[in-house]
């Protein structure tokens, strides 16, 4: 199947804010919802830029300074102002940005560890668009790989991508055999997707980072697989 089964509802994004995971003078990284898109697709609808006027009242800006498909939850990078904007993007386009990725997937990956280094292009048909591997007219999309823990047929995996193509983990992982839980597009089946922008790091002066929990709906699959509850200690947020 080309397209995903809706998620439930998400929440109205001019409603309370979710939770600000760091935030200064410069940058807001939020805790995006899973079933949120990042902005309105082309017939409208609730977004993450919904909640820009409680994030800043300048003339300009916010800016989203990079992008999380609506099915994703975690940390989401929100530029306050344009020169941080141009700073964030320069970290993302030069492969710098350390973004740290959770997926429980269907099976188990042969190996503890490992790199993917598989070029990636859109495709398009009758039936919709998703992301296919093509070595010859793909753009290059790398992923680096740990294994964290397993139980039965699902695991639970660390990913680390160095590029941002669409879709990258996504099909990454289900090029390795192991399609993410609740990704029909590529193997996953139905249900909600399981995965998580856990942590995002970037080397500005001052640095910026986050780390996200894991959303509600992943707390049973990665708990078979050894994760215990969270408790992210607020010392390490930093909050207007």
């Amino acid at each position: 199947m080309p397209h995903p089964l809706p998620n439930p509802p998400p929440p109205r994004g001019g409603g309370e804010l979710p939770p600000i995971l760091f935030r200064d003078e410069r940058f807001v990284v939020l805790d995006k919802p899973a079933g949120l898109p990042v902005h309105p697709g082309p017939r409208g609808g609730a977004s993450v830029e919904d909640w820009f006027p409680q994030l800043s009242r300048r003339k300009v800006g916010p800016w989203l300074a990079h992008r999380l498909d609506a099915d994703t939850a975690g940390c989401l990078l929100i530029a306050l102002r344009r020169a941080a904007l141009l700073a964030a993007q320069a970290e993302f386009a030069a492969g710098r940005a350390r973004k740290t990725y959770w997926a429980v997937v269907r099976g188990i990956p042969v190996g503890t560890a490992g790199r993917i280094d598989a070029p990636l292009r859109r495709h398009s048909s009758k039936a919709g668009w998703r992301m296919v591997h093509d070595p010859a007219a793909g753009q290059s999309a790398v992923t680096e790989w740990r294994l964290c823990g397993e139980a039965g047929d699902v695991a639970w995996l660390e990913l680390h991508p160095s590029t941002g193509r669409t879709h990258q983990v996504r099909v990454h992982c289900a090029l390795l055999g192991c399609p993410i839980l609740g990704d029909p597009i590529y193997g996953g089946g139905e249900g909600r997707l399981h995965l998580l922008a856990r942590a995002l790091e970037l080397m500005l002066d001052p640095p910026v980072a986050a780390v996200a929990a894991p959303p509600i709906h992943m707390h049973a699959a990665l708990a078979r697989c050894g994760w215990a509850v969270d408790v992210i200690d607020h010392a390490d947020r930093k909050n207007p």
